[in-house]
């Protein structure tokens, strides 16, 4: 068993589970980190995204007793069946145009100036969403969500097929220019994230199995425990944290993170190509 190789894939399973539901992109500093690490190769990359599902993870334990209550609800309850349908509306326009334009994204757009580029503009988008007036408030809770809501949330999500974007920036950012209340599309982008990085990560290993073999089983055991550790405390401060204060500090994270993404691969420090 290499030690080193455990360590690395524990270090990169914090840094999932600590970026992927922040609007600050788990992607750009997913590869930032593994380049820094040397931990860049074909396998790397399935890794990368099979490991969401351990962050996944962490968001079912922390709903538990909701989705628990909807599961229950789903023959009798006409909320729960909306919940449903909604979270179901918003999946699918992620599956169609991946299924469609992921291949082509990733060839053409996987590049330092287009992930800087997103991490700027989504911070700036982020401080203007931040100033919009409490009127523009239409939606407080995620029961509150019409399937038209969860469609506009839906089609904002495949901004995040762009490298830099961020899943949860576009989506709980978006959510909030929609109408959505702060912890209403905080909680829809938690929700919405169960069957699409659960979707992605299943699809990238079957797509990728034979690159795959038993001998990866620790790696990937170790980066899928420590994304869940740390994904787990990052939600729960998370939703602590949007009680009472804005999405700001993220912005201004953003932009200062573009920056170093240029700045590194113009030294060579990094290699962002794919």
């Amino acid at each position: 068993m290499d030690t080193v190789l455990l360590i690395k894939a524990a270090i990169m399973g914090i840094v999932e589970g600590l970026t992927e539901f922040l609007p600050i992109s788990s992607t750009g500093h997913l590869i930032l980190t593994g380049s820094l690490l040397g931990f860049d190769d074909a396998k790397s990359k399935v890794f990368d995204i099979a490991i969401q599902t351990g962050a996944i993870f962490a968001v079912i334990l922390v709903y538990w007793q909701r989705l628990r209550e909807v599961a229950a609800g789903l023959g009798s309850d006409a909320r729960a069946r909306r919940f449903v349908t909604n979270v179901a509306i918003g999946f699918f326009p992620a599956v169609i145009l991946g299924l469609l334009f992921g291949k082509a994204i990733k060839a053409h757009l996987f590049t330092p100036t287009v992930v800087a580029s997103t991490f700027i503009i989504g911070g700036l988008i982020i401080l203007w969403a931040e100033k919009r007036p409490a009127s523009a408030v239409r939606v407080e809770n995620v029961d509150d969500m019409s399937p038209m809501d969860a469609l506009k949330v839906g089609v904002l999500q495949c901004l995040a097929m762009v490298p830099g974007t961020s899943r949860s920036g576009a989506t709980i950012i978006g959510g909030m220019l929609i109408g959505l209340s702060r912890k209403a599309a905080t909680d829809f982008s938690f929700f919405l994230a169960i069957p699409t990085l659960i979707g992605a990560g299943l699809y990238s290993l079957y797509k990728e199995r034979a690159l795959l073999s038993a001998a990866d089983i620790p790696m990937f055991s170790v980066g899928l425990l420590f994304s869940f550790i740390s994904a787990w405390i990052c939600v729960r401060w998370l939703l602590r944290y949007i009680s009472s204060h804005s999405f700001t500090p993220f912005a201004w994270y953003r932009i200062a993170f573009g920056i170093v993404v240029l700045a590194t691969a113009w030294s060579g420090l990094v290699v962002w190509a794919d």
